[in-house]
């Protein structure tokens, strides 16, 4: 006997961590197989391009890519390529480039935040210290723009536009909301410009240099952005967890660093005396771990946040943002990508139930 062919998108679905109801049907099966395809060149043409002759460089630069990753920007390139001439060089080459830039973010991050670990590994800061990674994250910042340049001005352009919006994004999450800025306003707009920026150009970019017919590119820019800040409220919830083995790390682990989320603005807003005395506990914890106290002293706090309304609040955000997603594809075409981007969205918000 001979073993029966992986289902079409099981390879996909699993990559995505994702179930298969994301490809659904017999007319799925073509768009997988490209899509699947077009990893397969993704992949082999990120270990080409990440090389450096430099042997510092080059191990440092390949260090996260190795690590593994989900390559969901890539994924959602290929997706959408398919509403035009499908896996064309440019497709790959934007696929790649969009990768390299969330690659050289996460080298940035890490230092930023002092990330201790990230895809299962060292953080690259703590295996070559700061400065190191830090021009890593330039290195593949350069490749990818280089990559865009084969591909004509409004490929450079789509980089310059949407690195811009990434550092924006941090910038202001570092230096936070200033008096005259609503908080919760303030909060979305990072989302859209760290998160929201970069599948965004993935979603829209598919259709560019695939030459789909040029209405399809704002639905799906809106939907990419919009995506993205759905799927960061949701890891706003997740990170409250009660279980570590499901998010492989300590629950509340942004809030003890002192990096607000969306339920904490949310229960700031909050004019409640109990609200309010949970927010000053919250926040008189995040000052003595600051200064050195055991993190776990806000193990009770966070848990009472998880339990609070405000939590339930944030989700219910998430998939709001998550229908005007999805609503933004109406003017595609009916059809295996277009339901494919649908459930995309639905799963993301599944993540949380």
């Amino acid at each position: 006997m001979t073993s029966n062919p992986a289902a079409p998108g099981s390879r996909l679905a699993s990559r995505l961590g994702f179930s298969d109801r994301v490809f659904v049907g017999p007319a799925a099966r073509r768009v997988v197989r490209q899509i699947e395809d077009g990893l397969d060149l993704v992949e082999s043409g990120l270990a080409d391009e990440l090389h450096v002759a430099d042997s510092i460089a080059d191990a440092s630069a390949r260090y996260l890519y190795e690590a593994g990753g989900k390559r969901i920007r890539p994924v959602l390139t290929l997706l959408t390529a398919q509403l035009g001439e499908g896996n064309i060089p440019a497709v790959i080459d934007i696929a790649k480039a969009l990768e390299m830039t969330h690659l050289g973010s996460l080298y940035h991050d890490d230092v930023m935040d002092g990330a201790d670990r990230r895809r299962g590994v060292p953080a690259a800061h703590a295996v070559w210290g700061n400065n190191v990674a830090i021009l890593t994250g330039d290195i593949l910042f350069s490749r990818a723009s280089q990559l865009m340049s084969r591909n004509g001005e409004r490929a450079i352009r789509l980089q310059a536009d949407t690195f811009e919006r990434l550092v924006l994004g941090q910038l202001h999450e570092t230096v936070g909301a200033q008096e005259d800025d609503d908080p919760i306003e303030f909060y979305i707009q990072v989302l859209a410009d760290k998160t929201g920026s970069l599948i965004a150009a993935a979603t829209q970019g598919g259709a560019i240099f695939s030459n789909a017919p040029a209405e399809y590119e704002e639905p799906l820019r809106v939907y990419g952005e919009k995506v993205g800040v759905a799927f960061q409220l949701l890891d706003d919830v997740i990170d409250l967890s009660a279980d570590p083995a499901e998010t492989g790390k300590v629950p509340g682990t942004d809030l003890r660093a002192g990096v607000p989320t969306m339920p904490y603005l949310l229960l700031k807003a909050e004019t409640d005396a109990a609200s309010a005395a949970l927010a000053a506990r919250i926040d008189d914890g995040v000052a003595r771990i600051s200064d050195g106290a055991d993190p776990a002293i806000l193990d009770q706090p966070l848990a009472e946040l998880r339990d609070h309304a405000v939590t339930q609040k944030t989700l219910e955000l998430a998939r709001a943002w998550t229908r005007d997603a999805t609503a933004a594809l109406a003017p595609l075409p009916k059809g295996t990508v277009r339901d494919a981007l649908i459930r995309f969205a639905e799963t993301l918000a599944d993540r949380s139930s």
